[in-house]
């Protein structure tokens, strides 16, 4: 049944860290929750943990590398509703951090596919769905290492962290939803990370074995606000908790 009312949000990756909490806080707002998750027995357990929280959530299997896993994930959410208020592009893969002389090109690729090709797969494909909503937002999970002015900052720790897939996927990321943002200004799309570059902070999550300073409350600080932004919201941004971050 097709719910006109309750604004419907569809997070990737959303099983567990950063978009477990995402859907926990939207979910509190009354949204209608489409937990995007590729291992589907952790999903069911983190919808059903959301459900006895009081949230309307509808578990979706959802592999970001596979185009008929996403297909499959569109005609599911098609069966619940009839647009997509909010994308939150938050699966991510931080690879084995590989440094650039140890790099191959499959290493990268494996990143990419989920970092890069993975938003873009899903992006594609519900934007139609996108489209139908009067406010639709997609909201784009980066990285302080996705940023040139924070990797070649030599105080900030991410400059001294040697490997070549995660930070220039992350910055990939940055480039392609700014061309988003332009070329379909009636969806804003932004960019978060979850983190704070100016004090050299990041969130602790299972991609940082736990080793991250802030909550993954405050981790998720931006992407709900980015999330909830009303019609005359900003599009083309990248924004910590904080502010606005630097390219």
């Amino acid at each position: 049944m097709t719910n006109s009312e309750q604004t419907s949000v569809l997070i990737t990756g959303g099983n567990k860290g950063l978009g477990f909490e995402t859907a926990r806080r939207l979910g509190e707002q009354g949204w209608t929750i489409f937990l995007g998750s590729r291992d589907e027995e952790r999903g069911r357990a983190a919808a059903a943990k959301l459900a006895d929280g009081g949230a309307n959530v509808v578990m979706v299997p959802l592999d970001v590398t596979s185009d008929e896993s996403v297909a499959d994930a569109v005609r599911l959410v098609r069966k619940h509703a009839d647009r997509l208020d909010v994308l939150i592009n938050n699966a991510g893969a931080p690879g084995r951090v590989v440094t650039p002389a140890d790099a191959t090109a499959g290493e990268v690729h494996s990143v990419y596919d989920t970092n890069v090709y993975g938003p873009v797969r899903v992006t594609h494909a519900f934007l139609p769905l996108l489209q139908a909503a009067d406010n639709p937002r997609v909201v784009m999970v980066s990285s302080g290492g996705g940023s040139f002015a924070v990797v070649t900052d030599p105080d900030q720790p991410v400059s001294k962290m040697h490997e070549l897939a995660y930070s220039s996927s992350k910055a990939a990321l940055n480039m392609i939803t700014v061309r988003y943002a332009q070329a379909l200004p009636q969806i804003k799309f932004n960019l978060v990370t979850p983190g704070e570059v100016a004090n050299r902070k990041f969130t602790a999550t299972d991609m940082n074995h736990h080793t991250g300073q802030l909550t993954v409350t405050e981790g998720t600080d931006p992407i709900v606000k980015l999330a909830m932004l009303d019609a005359d919201g900003p599009t083309g941004i990248f924004i910590d908790r904080l502010g606005p971050v630097d390219w």
